[in-house]
């Protein structure tokens, strides 16, 4: 027996690799709260199912979104 038990879960697959036509920006805040958790904090790779270079370019997207007042850097409702 395994020290660790193996989980059957499906693997995420990129978003962006899938949808060819959709486009990381900060200007398309609909797309970016895709990657925002509930409390408004950057989802993880590994929650997200985004390639390490989409990663990036998404967590970019989404601090310039922020300071140009497009997100919001917290959710007060949660």
């Amino acid at each position: 027996m395994s020290r660790f038990p193996v989980k059957n879960r499906r693997r995420l697959v990129d978003h962006f690799l899938q949808n060819k036509d959709a486009e990381i920006s900060y200007l398309n805040p609909d797309v970016l709260r895709r990657f925002i958790s509930a409390e408004g904090k950057i989802l993880p790779a590994r929650r997200s199912g985004l390639v390490a270079k989409n990663q990036r370019k998404v967590t970019k997207a989404i601090k310039r979104a922020r300071a140009m007042g497009l997100l919001p850097f917290t959710n007060h409702d949660a």
